[in-house]
């Protein structure tokens, strides 16, 4: 079990047959008021018709698309910066606003001696009820709490009554490494640490993770993982690169050279703050092709993959994708992708395991780069488009489980009904 120490710190649209129409009855008959007495509740719902400028597909189609009414009006891009998706990235990560909030930081210690970092929003626990719904939210590969895409979310989240954690992995955020070993895109268990920790802080909440590109994969693999024994009651997945061996390929070529460097780069300076604890390190590893990487591959191999017990990198990102974790999945899961997503491949998206699995759905933007998504009300400089999608979603979640919830605590407090298609 961990302990914590806490401080702080400042394809065209595809879609299923019920939704070409747009209108569904039902008819309810509840019990009868007297034995000749039988009430017909007749309801009819306008079901949201998403515009053909998506591509949404998923076993969870059903479910979760009425609740997504930013799916019926089309994605437009803004002008210019989104006419190049790397235009569209770059100008996200250096433009997009960074909204100021004051967080306290919580360092939990890990079963093995490391340590994660846990940024919450200051002063929640007097503001916020134990029972609010708690979001967990997974950053990018080397990224963290101070990163805009993740603070927007924040922000948005906590608006809408949210209590908001970020999980800082191992030397992300300044979070401290105690042990020569960072985090990976094959290792859980942090996650798993981290969820366990939330959840017995406030057992009384309904929780749930939003994570992006690594943390997208990391959070997708450990929903199929924990499978029917998963604690979170639901989780969004935003640019994930998914098959990791297919995302590695395109790294490798042309513009996409660039943000090989840049990430590589950062690794490598995560890493020297902290290369003290990997002096004499033996075996396989190579402490001089990390430190010095100029590819993510070069520092994987050096380092990573050697950590975490694989004999090559294409080991390492065979058995690392999230791809083949799909089919495990019994959370409900909301996947936003770009079709023009330079860092994951629209290709290396599991399309068939997400059509067949009745808790999946994914969403597919024409546009938005790679974290970028710079569209809607707030482009330029404002939330990403993908922002109030998330908020939507997972206030949907919130609102069954809290109707559920009630249900089973008052069961003869609610009328029987039998809900009848026609």
């Amino acid at each position: 079990m961990a302990t914590s120490l806490v401080g702080s710190t400042s394809h065209p649209p595809l879609f299923s047959r019920p939704y070409i129409n747009p209108l569904i009855k039902s008819i309810h008959l509840s019990p009868p008021l007297s034995p000749t007495t039988t009430t017909l509740h007749v309801t009819s719902s306008v079901m949201q018709i998403p515009h053909p400028s998506f591509e949404i597909l998923g076993g969870a189609t059903h479910r979760f698309l009425p609740s997504l009414s930013l799916l019926s009006r089309p994605y437009k891009p803004f002008p210019l910066i989104a006419w190049n998706r790397h235009l569209e990235t770059i100008f996200a990560s250096f433009f997009r606003s960074l909204p100021h909030l004051k967080l306290r930081r919580e360092c939990l210690i890990t079963p093995d001696g490391g340590a994660v970092a846990l940024d919450w929003v200051s002063a929640d626990d007097r503001t916020l009820s134990p029972d609010s719904p708690l979001l967990v939210l997974l950053p990018g590969l080397t990224g963290g709490s101070g990163d805009s895409y993740v603070r927007h979310m924040l922000v948005k989240a906590r608006n809408n009554g949210w209590r908001v954690v970020v999980f800082n992995s191992r030397g992300c955020g300044d979070s401290p490494v105690t042990t020569p070993q960072f985090y990976s895109a094959s290792f859980l268990g942090d996650m798993r640490e981290v969820v366990l920790h939330v959840t017995a802080r406030y057992p009384n909440a309904n929780v749930y993770a939003v994570g992006w590109s690594l943390g997208a994969n990391i959070l997708v693999r450990y929903l199929g993982q924990e499978s029917f024994n998963c604690p979170l009651s639901g989780a969004v997945s935003l640019c994930n690169p998914f098959n990791l061996v297919v995302a590695d390929e395109d790294f490798r070529k042309g513009f996409n050279i660039v943000y090989d460097k840049a990430l590589a780069k950062a690794l490598c300076k995560i890493f020297k703050k902290h290369s003290l604890l990997f002096e004499d390190m033996g075996g396989e590893y190579n402490i001089p092709l990390a430190a010095n990487a100029k590819s993510v591959r070069a520092f994987d191999d050096g380092l990573t993959r050697v950590s975490f017990g694989f004999k090559s990198v294409d080991e390492y990102y065979s058995n690392s994708s999230s791809s083949d974790s799909i089919k495990h999945v019994q959370t409900p899961l909301l996947c936003i992708q770009a079709a023009n997503d330079p860092i994951a491949p629209n290709r290396g998206i599991p399309r068939e395991d997400i059509k067949e699995n009745p808790n999946c759905l994914l969403v597919v933007t024409p546009k938005g780069g790679h974290l970028g998504w710079v569209a809607g009300d707030e482009a330029p400089l404002g939330a990403p488009w993908t922002d109030p999608l998330v908020i939507d979603f997972i206030q949907h979640l919130e609102r069954e489980a809290v109707k559920s919830e009630k249900t089973s605590r008052d069961p003869q407090g609610k009328e029987a009904l039998h809900h009848v298609e026609v």
